[in-house]
């Protein structure tokens, strides 16, 4: 494959992506009665996207999709119930392919990987305690950010959700299943696609495992994106032996992971909001007292 291909592909996939994701939470509002159309859902999506990627712990994701929703006149209550609803129709899916993938890919993946990412992490290990801190500084902010009143008046319990759920009809959370798995399978995708311009690409069970691991242990990491760790996770053959381009591919992978989303959300809250505003909202996360 070539790189022209291979980089069209790739915004293709990235595009998939955000139609399937903005379906879905557009389905699920309808479902609890309420409109929002499909240009508002990429918005607020998009608005998720770059806080997701820009805060610890992925923790300014939600208040900004309940920004963009209050935005296209979604009630308060009935977003948040969206929000709660869609993630978690949407974690089975993960959590159905992470067993697949392990249960199929697992053994192959650390005979490929596993010497080379243990070697790789005792030769850097100076950059390893580091991340380390790094991580433990951004999960204190985090929970600094969670004490905030701002962020305490966003929470609401996931159990209220549960008395909507019987409510409203089930086509919608029934249609968030492919979405969702669209939505996985696009992203994880990108990687091995990428992979492919190598003159010879790692084996692609093992790529396929390594690239899920990659994306989603995002997830729980608690620096912006997982900031470091991803990086040395990359850079040390999680996802199989990358030769001399990895730098590149670590650089476009990251691009049609998060830059994309970055770009987009930030340019579009620039565009309803004003930059005088994110930058007002930048310094409050900075500084949650």
């Amino acid at each position: 494959m070539t790189a022209l291909q291979a980089h069209l592909l790739c915004v293709g996939l990235v595009g998939a992506d955000l139609l399937a994701r903005a379906w879905r939470i557009q389905w699920i509002v309808q479902g609890l009665g309420r409109r929002v159309s499909l240009w508002d859902s990429f918005v607020l999506n998009a608005f998720g996207d770059a806080a997701c990627a820009l805060t610890p712990l992925r923790l300014g994701g939600e208040p900004a999709r309940l920004a963009g929703m209050l935005r296209s006149r979604v009630p308060a209550p009935a977003a948040f119930v969206a929000i709660s609803l869609e993630v978690l129709a949407a974690w089975p899916v993960i959590i159905v392919a992470a067993g697949w993938l392990a249960w199929r890919y697992a053994p192959a993946w650390w005979a490929e990987v596993g010497p080379r990412l243990t070697g790789a992490v005792e030769r850097a290990w100076p950059w390893v305690l580091a991340v380390a801190i790094l991580s433990l500084l951004a999960w204190r902010a985090a929970r600094r950010a969670v004490g905030s009143p701002a962020a305490r008046q966003l929470g609401r319990p996931v159990k209220r959700a549960m008395v909507y759920w019987r409510r409203m009809p089930r086509w919608p959370l029934i249609a968030s299943i492919p979405l969702s798995f669209i939505n996985l399978a696009t992203r994880v995708a990108i990687l091995p696609v990428l992979a492919l311009t190598l003159p010879s690409p790692p084996p692609m069970g093992p790529l396929v495992l390594g690239s899920f691991a990659l994306l989603y242990s995002q997830l729980i990491l608690p620096t912006p994106s997982g900031a470091g760790a991803v990086e040395l996770g990359f850079l040390g053959g999680a996802a199989g032996d990358l030769g001399g381009d990895e730098g590149w591919l670590l650089l476009a992978w990251r691009f049609y992971t998060n830059g994309i989303g970055v770009i987009l959300g930030v340019a579009l809250a620039a565009q309803v909001y004003g930059w005088p505003a994110l930058r007002e909202l930048a310094g409050r996360w900075s500084d949650p007292h």
